[in-house]
Formats: C-alpha cells, sequence, structure tokens
C-alpha cells in the first residue's frame, strides 16, 4: 500500500470540513487518454486505493497501463476501542489522500474506449466518493 517514507511530524490535524470546494490543480489528463475524476471532496485511504488499481489491472488482465493521480500523504490517528477520555492524542493508524471535487484520480491508457470505461467504473466502485468517467474529448 501506497505510504510516505518519511513525515515531518507524527501526527496531524485532521481538517475535516476544510477539504470543501473546487480543486484548481489536477484537474485535467495529464498521462492517459481517460481517466477518473472525484466531482465530490473527502478522503481515500491508501487501501481504498489499492483496491481500486487491482481491480483495473484485474479487468484489463494487465494490458494497458494505468496511472494513479493521488498519494495519500495524511495520518490518520486512532485510539484504542474502550479507552477513557484524555491521555493524549491516539496512535497513526494509516494514511489518506484529501481529495477536492474535479480532481484526476486515476488515468488509463492503451485499450478500447469500452474496456477503458468498464474498468474505470469498477474501479469507482470501491471508492468512498463520487466520481465519473471522462475523456480528453469530454472536459
Amino acid at each position: 500500500m501506497l505510504s510516505p517514507k518519511k513525515t515531518k511530524f507524527r501526527k496531524s490535524f485532521r481538517m475535516r470540513g476544510h477539504v470543501s470546494g473546487v480543486a484548481t490543480k489536477g484537474t485535467s489528463l495529464v498521462y492517459g487518454s481517460s481517466g477518473l475524476k472525484a466531482t465530490q471532496a473527502g478522503e481515500i485511504t491508501s487501501r481504498q486505493i489499492e483496491s481500486a488499481r487491482k481491480t483495473m489491472a484485474r479487468f484489463t488482465k494487465r494490458g494497458g497501463r494505468v496511472w494513479i493521480r493521488i498519494f495519500p500523504d495524511k495520518q490518520i490517528t486512532r485510539k484504542a476501542a474502550e479507552v477513557p477520555m484524555g491521555g493524549g492524542k491516539g496512535e497513526p493508524e494509516f494514511f489518506c489522500a484529501q481529495v477536492k471535487a474535479g480532481t484526476v484520480l486515476f488515468e488509463i491508457d492503451g485499450l478500447p474506449e469500452k474496456q477503458a470505461k468498464e474498468a474505470i467504473t469498477l474501479a469507482s466502485h470501491k471508492l468512498p466518493i463520487q466520481s465519473r468517467y471522462f475523456t480528453k474529448d469530454i472536459i
């Protein structure tokens, strides 16, 4: 699974609610001919990204090429079950990527359009946010 090699701080603020708005960077296709674009803001864990990538690879029988355009760099902490309040912030559990609406999540190339659309649709079902398929022609 994806995670940063090193972070500046062990624990970070969650910033829930501050991820709203529309993305200005990473909104157009760079590598592939079609992709998956987020239509709402949210957090995507490294497990969910890996699950979507595996689904696309399995459906395409490892044909074509897939690019992951997001990276999980935000630590999410959790306290153990049934621990009383106080005692500080919990330990880091996993990493997630904070995504704004309009961000390109995945790109794919080297496949017929029908097959690429099906692979990306299957991958979108693995993600917790709404997203849509788009190509270079449809903006």
